[in-house]
């Protein structure tokens, strides 16, 4: 179990820092382009930070699979929304965004609500998912792609949280089609809908993502990528594949997740102080 919380937490390490330095790549793309554009998407790859922001995200990845096979989804997700902690520092730093003292109270409430849930976690539940629940993760991954694009298109100040949310979405599809996953040869795989899941929660995820933070306040976008990255995955954990807390900690992992969701909403909500990134930020 110990082996499996510190990959969680390196997972949360390279991704945070990840977020950080595709954030650079992406601002540096998108200028000059239309927002939400293909062309802003397709620059941000001829950007030095961003290609070294997607393999951190590809080291993460490696961590969190290792992670999820030795803890409950809930523990998993809920650890991983440390990302949030370490890019709000990291935008501080490398961005030249100014934070405000409910921000940083807001990094803080995610750390303590995230150290709670690691101590009153328990071990996975029996199921390991129906077909049903299967065909449903390649359903959500399909019309989320959707809302992404929608969401491309709303505009105003609310484009980045609502980007945001939708790549937390699809990360969290991502972890749980993992989770129910089969153990499946290659032929077998290729008629298994949480396999394509995994491709197209990871790319329509990916694509919200980098909008989101060429479009508004990174600090936000993370925020809510937290929030949906950390829920929906919880929810399915508990209610469908039978994730539990630790005898009579029940009430203590409530309490963190609040802590954890509370920090994140305030981050969320504050999002908009932050400053653009300055000429030099990632000289």
């Amino acid at each position: 179990m110990l082996f499996g919380l510190l990959a969680a937490l390196a997972a949360a390490l390279l991704t945070g820092s990840a977020t950080v330095l595709q954030a650079v790549g992406a601002r540096r793309a998108a200028a000059g382009q239309r927002p939400g554009g293909a062309a802003a998407l397709a620059g941000a790859f001829r950007q030095w930070p961003f290609l070294a922001g997607v393999g951190m995200d590809m080291l993460g990845f490696g961590a969190e699979l290792l992670a999820l096979a030795r803890l409950p989804l809930y523990e998993v997700e809920a650890v991983l929304a440390s990302a949030l902690a370490v890019t709000a520092v990291g935008a501080a730093r490398v961005l030249d965004v100014r934070l405000r003292r409910s921000e940083w109270v807001g990094v803080a409430s995610v750390c303590a609500g995230l150290c709670v849930l690691a101590v009153s976690a328990g071990r996975d539940g029996p199921g390991h998912g129906t077909p049903a629940l299967r065909l449903g993760t390649l359903i959500c991954s399909v019309l989320l792609i959707g809302a992404g694009w929608a969401a491309v298109r709303l505009g105003g100040s609310r484009r980045a949280p609502l980007l945001g949310l939708v790549a937390g979405l699809q990360f969290g599809v991502v972890g749980v089609a993992v989770r129910v996953l089969p153990d499946a040869r290659f032929p077998d795989l290729l008629t298994e809908p949480a396999a394509y899941a995994v491709a197209f929660a990871g790319l329509g995820g990916f694509a919200a993502l980098t909008w989101a933070m060429q479009n508004g306040s990174v600090t936000a976008a993370t925020a809510a990528m937290v929030l949906g990255e950390t829920v929906g995955p919880a929810v399915v954990g508990v209610l469908l594949l039978g994730d539990h807390t630790r005898h009579d900690l029940e009430p203590l992992a409530v309490l963190g997740f609040a802590a954890a969701v509370f920090g994140a909403l305030t981050l969320a909500r504050f999002g908009d102080a932050e400053q653009p990134a300055t000429a030099g930020a990632a000289t």
